[in-house]
C-alpha cells in the first residue's frame, strides 16, 4: 500500500509534505503534487504535514487517484524541497470540483 495525493492539492500545492518524505517519492506538476505509489514505503509521515489534508492511504475507493498519481509521477519532475504554496492556496483549500475545473495535461511542468 502507498499514500496518494488527492483533489484538494490542486491549486494549493503546499509542499511541507515533500520535506519529510524519507524516499523522495513526490512529483510536481504546475498546480499539484503526486506520489509515486511504487516508491512510497507507506510510512505515513507526509499525511499529517499536509495543510490541505490531501494525502490519503491507498484504498479501493481511491483507484482513480492511484491512477493519477501513478501516471503523473512518471511524467513530472521529482520534488524534495519545500517551496512556497501557490498564490491563493488558502482560498482554494477545501473547494470542491477542482479536478474537473483545473486538471489537465497542462499541469505538467514540461
Amino acid at each position: 500500500m502507498a499514500y496518494l495525493v488527492g483533489e484538494n492539492c490542486i491549486k494549493c500545492k503546499y509542499t511541507t509534505c515533500v520535506e519529510v518524505c524519507p524516499v523522495d517519492c513526490f512529483y510536481e506538476g504546475e498546480n499539484m503534487l503526486v506520489i509515486n505509489p511504487n516508491e512510497c514505503i507507506d510510512c505515513g509521515v507526509c499525511e499529517p504535514e499536509c495543510p490541505a489534508k490531501a494525502i490519503f492511504p491507498e484504498s479501493e475507493e481511491l483507484i482513480f487517484w492511484l491512477e493519477i498519481n501513478e501516471k503523473y509521477s512518471k511524467i513530472w519532475p521529482n520534488i524534495n524541497k519545500v517551496k512556497p504554496a501557490l498564490e491563493n492556496a488558502d482560498e482554494e483549500n477545501g473547494k470542491e470540483g477542482k479536478f474537473e475545473k483545473y486538471f489537465g495535461e497542462n499541469l505538467s511542468k514540461d
